[in-house]
């Protein structure tokens, strides 16, 4: 009776337990949500500009592998995020400005709440999970845009989880869940695809140190060659001493591995700091990577999965988009105090880790100070691996496991907490932005584009005009000199000669003077921002090269003479 009402008691407790995660996790969800709508900017950015014309484009002509949008003949473009640009048309034809806002914040909530899922999933807490998926939304907010990358930040997350879960159990499905993501990111935004095989990259480093150490721990190679000599003695029957001798040695030497085994198994459960694994799903993993690096050939791009980012790398692009630049730690608040906590919480506390896990907050770190723009990264999965490192603090600190901290934490004053933190931080957020229109028209030339398209012939017009709002013009139907598309307009994927991109750097820096770069190309008009320092020498100099056409409050546009 006794023992019936004991596990009547302990199923009641568990119940509990699981209806307080329920709850938890619902109002976690609904707060994320809130917050990452918050967060999510209503003005476009220049990208989303011209994904809406190619993706339009891609109804008409199909994946043809040129460029329709700039006045430069024959250029060259590779399409690498053809699959988000053709879904964000259809989106903007189906609902206009409205519907690409509306789907960047459902992309947004998706991201958050998939970090927080990985999060609860790979460490095993709820709180924490919350707390770090906020200051993770939090840190990335100037990534979250209608851009291709956004739906690559959610396919990332992911596939940590699949890489976690495989290494685990070994199951099918998380493989396939792997191989359908790579195809999908190759698709979406290739660009990016060859980072997946970076993040399998710690798992195998791990394993294949951890078999190394196992032959130099316990001298394989010379149990090895110990066997292939006794065998070699044994087929020839000669040498019957020197056979004995060497099988006395080999013995003598699995004794010595049995009790360094014992001892290393003792060690190994309880390390000073780093904690080396060898799971042999691993071997399976390094397959299933394998499997990937083949998804790169269904796409309609043929080659570029495997070209484009060494494409990238060879050019100029990388080293004059600022996004791209190595990062300046001391501007990167929040990714310095990321740093400085992981630091101080392996340096100065027991907190274990895994050398998986090392080698990839290394990574991530090293990615992160080469291009500012892989703060994305180090936060969206290295955050898994600070939630690991902090559960681990608390539960060798306080003596409370994370399971026991969880029903601490799920209660109703806790949850009142959260929605009184929450609600008034996601208004602060959101209220700047609140009325905000979808175009910035000192950013984007929207008036200046009505006279050019009201007053000019585009037919025989060669515009010059800046990067930054290159795709607002191929948004509205007029030719470009150049536009966000850096790679578009480098001769590594032009297959041109000229390095249009150079050339508009130079020009706009006034490195080399503009009217050299204007005659090379036979540029007939100029649209540029009335503040800019080709504007005010022009203005300045009362340039007789130069019929000032229009002007507004943001923006200039001349006709050149004597073209």
């Amino acid at each position: 009776m006794f023992k019936l009402k004991e596990r009547k008691e302990k199923t009641e407790n568990k119940k509990g337990i699981l209806n307080s995660k329920i709850v938890f996790a619902i109002l976690a969800v609904i707060l994320i949500a809130i917050f990452c709508v918050a967060m999510t900017p209503v003005t476009l950015q220049n990208d989303t500009y011209y994904t809406i014309k190619i993706g339009e484009q891609i109804t008409k002509t199909g994946i043809d592998m040129q460029d329709h949008f700039s006045w430069h003949e024959d250029l060259a473009y590779t399409y690498p995020h053809w699959l988000y640009d053709l879904i964000t048309y259809f989106i903007y034809s189906a609902f206009g400005m409205t519907g690409i806002y509306v789907s960047t914040c459902i992309l947004s909530v998706i991201l958050g709440i998939s970090i927080y899922i990985v999060n609860t999933k790979i460490a095993k807490n709820q709180p924490i999970s919350f707390v770090l998926t906020i200051l993770v939304i939090y840190i990335i907010r100037g990534y979250i845009a209608a851009r291709a990358q956004l739906a690559t930040f959610v396919l990332f997350v992911w596939i940590i989880y699949f890489i976690e879960m495989f290494l685990q159990n070994k199951k099918i499905k998380y493989a396939i869940g792997l191989v359908i993501i790579s195809t999908l990111i190759a698709n979406l935004h290739v660009a990016v695809w060859p980072f997946i095989f970076v993040l399998f990259l710690p798992y195998i480093a791990e394993y294949l140190l951890a078999i190394l150490a196992d032959i130099v721990i316990y001298r394989k190679a010379k149990i090895g060659f110990l066997k292939l000599r006794i065998k070699l003695l044994t087929k020839s029957g000669k040498n019957v001493d020197k056979k004995a001798k060497l099988e006395e040695k080999l013995k003598d030497i699995l004794e010595k591995n049995e009790r360094i085994k014992i001892k290393r198994e003792e060690d190994l459960k309880n390390p000073y700091k780093i904690k080396l694994n060898k799971n042999n799903n691993v071997k399976w993993l390094i397959l299933v990577m394998v499997i990937c690096a083949l998804t790169g050939l269904l796409t309609p791009l043929g080659d570029t999965p495997y070209t484009y980012l060494y494409k990238t790398m060879q050019g100029n692009t990388t080293q004059n988009i600022n996004e791209h630049l190595p990062m300046t730690i001391i501007d990167e608040t929040e990714a310095l105090s990321a740093i400085v906590l992981i630091l101080a919480i392996l340096t100065f506390t027991k907190t274990k880790i895994k050398l998986s896990d090392l080698f990839m907050i290394a990574g991530l770190c090293y990615l992160m100070l080469s291009s500012r723009r892989q703060v994305t990264m180090f936060c969206i999965i290295g955050v898994l691996i600070v939630n690991k490192m902090i559960c681990g603090l608390i539960e060798m600190y306080t003596k409370i496991n994370i399971e026991k901290l969880n029903k601490m934490l799920a209660n109703i004053f806790i949850y009142i907490l959260m929605i009184v933190v929450m609600l008034p931080l996601s208004y602060h957020f959101y209220k700047p932005k609140k009325y905000d229109e979808y175009i910035d028209e000192s950013s984007y030339p929207v008036q200046a584009c009505d006279y050019i398209l009201e007053n000019i012939d585009l037919g025989n017009a060669k515009f010059y005009n800046e990067y930054n709002y290159g795709s607002y013009m191929i948004y509205r139907g007029i030719p470009v000199f150049i536009d966000s598309r850096a790679d578009l307009y480098a001769p590594e994927f032009s297959g041109k000669d000229d390095d249009i991109f150079m050339d508009f750097i130079e020009t706009s820096s006034l490195g080399v003077f503009y009217e050299d770069t204007f005659e090379k190309y036979g540029i007939t008009h100029v649209i540029t921002y009335k503040n800019s320092k080709m504007n005010m020498i022009i203005k300045d100099t009362k340039d007789p090269n130069y019929i000032e056409l229009y002007e507004d409050k943001y923006f200039t546009i001349y006709q050149r003479v004597n073209v």
